[in-house]
């Protein structure tokens, strides 16, 4: 069987000339070629939702900023990944995500393993200008294993994505609307209730923040690993 390769762009991304596969996306191609574009969202193995907006790129000819995860390569395309008014952007898409929340590291168990302050580090963002919600959410530990702690969550739906697409158990998903949105297990159950979770722990691993984490973890102690997730797609794309 003949497999049909996908037909090849030439574009530039931050003044390199480089060429792609017309269905990847810029920011997959960006990777590739070791040009490091921030998104705490997407994650290969899942599927694409562009919710974060951190991936951000200038592509000339457009007046508006374009999702790197979700925007695909075009033929002459001009990107810029790190012009003064994309880093203006995260910088605050960033800043927004802290204030939102309950973000406290020196006593969180993700500190030191944790993707929003690793990207808090990379832009050099100390403080915050917005002011703070301090919202008082809810911390669901009725798991046997695992805590949900809704005050650190950044809404990536990560665990949603990867309970329903790998796991196939479909226990989360996202409530409500705006600033009211939050995580849910099954019918908006305590996790410790629910009918459809396998504790399969995925959902811990792959959530960026200190939101999803093991029970019995002192600060700084959770480690996240999502090596299993390129292996599960590709096993996934065999057996089909």
């Amino acid at each position: 069987m003949t497999v049909k390769r996908s037909r090849i762009k030439t574009l530039k991304i931050d003044g390199r000339d480089i060429g792609a596969h017309e269905d990847e996306t810029i920011l997959e191609v960006a990777r590739e070629n070791g040009i490091y574009i921030p998104s705490l969202c997407q994650l290969d193995g899942l599927s694409l939702v562009g919710s974060c907006r951190l991936c951000l790129v200038e592509v000339e000819n457009w007046d508006k900023l374009l999702p790197a995860c979700a925007t695909y390569v075009e033929e002459g395309m001009v990107v810029n990944t790190n012009s003064d008014r994309v880093r203006k952007y995260r910088r605050m898409i960033l800043e927004l995500l802290f204030a939102e929340g309950n973000h406290v590291c020196a006593v969180c168990v993700s500190n030191g393993n944790c993707e929003l302050q690793d990207l808090a580090q990379w832009l050099g963002m100390d403080h915050v200008r917005y002011p703070h919600l301090d919202p008082v959410r809810k911390v669901d530990m009725t798991h046997e294993r695992f805590v949900i702690d809704a005050n650190r969550c950044i809404l990536c739906s990560r665990c949603v994505r990867v309970c329903s697409e790998i796991e196939g158990a479909n226990t989360w998903d996202v409530f409500g609307r705006g600033i009211n949105s939050r995580i849910i297990s099954d019918f908006d159950t305590s996790w410790g209730e629910s009918k459809t979770c396998s504790s399969c722990g995925k959902c811990v691993n792959v959530c960026p923040t200190g939101a999803i984490v093991e029970k019995g973890k002192a600060s700084g102690e959770m480690i996240k690993r999502t090596e299993f997730l390129p292996y599960l797609t590709k096993m996934r794309e065999v057996q089909a």
